[in-house]
């Protein structure tokens, strides 16, 4: 599996933008795709995550209500609409895809990802 994230850019505090990650290759293998964001000199961070194939969704506490995960399976995209953006919500974003069967509380820990895309940096301005 590849995954191509992109749509990161340069935003006010407040503004919006919306991420997308493409997955190819072995998508029928794709159990979850999750987004983690990573701030200079801060640990990665769980975003959300979205079940493939039922499009069951989790956030994060310091997203819900601001950021809306959602997938297109006819393009094979995952989406991360992110609203009302703070500047701590700078970092870089990266999505994930993970093939394993697991309770969905194990979704949140990056190391149960086996795919990563090669993340897209969003900068908030106050």
């Amino acid at each position: 599996v590849q995954l191509q994230a992109s749509g990161g850019g340069l935003v006010q505090a407040g503004g919006s933008l919306r991420l997308s990650c493409a997955a190819s290759g072995r998508t029928f293998s794709i159990n979850t795709v999750g987004w983690f964001r990573q701030a200079p000199g801060k640990e990665r961070e769980f975003v959300a995550r979205i079940s493939w194939s039922g499009g069951t969704t989790y956030s994060a506490d310091s997203v819900k209500g601001r950021f809306t995960i959602s997938r297109d399976n006819a393009k094979n995209t995952v989406y991360l609409q992110m609203n009302s953006l703070k500047p701590e919500d700078t970092a870089i974003y990266y999505c994930a895809a993970g093939a394993r069967y697991l309770p969905p509380t194990s979704w949140v820990f990056y190391k149960n990802y086996g795919h990563w895309g090669q993340g897209t940096l969003v900068t908030v301005s106050s």
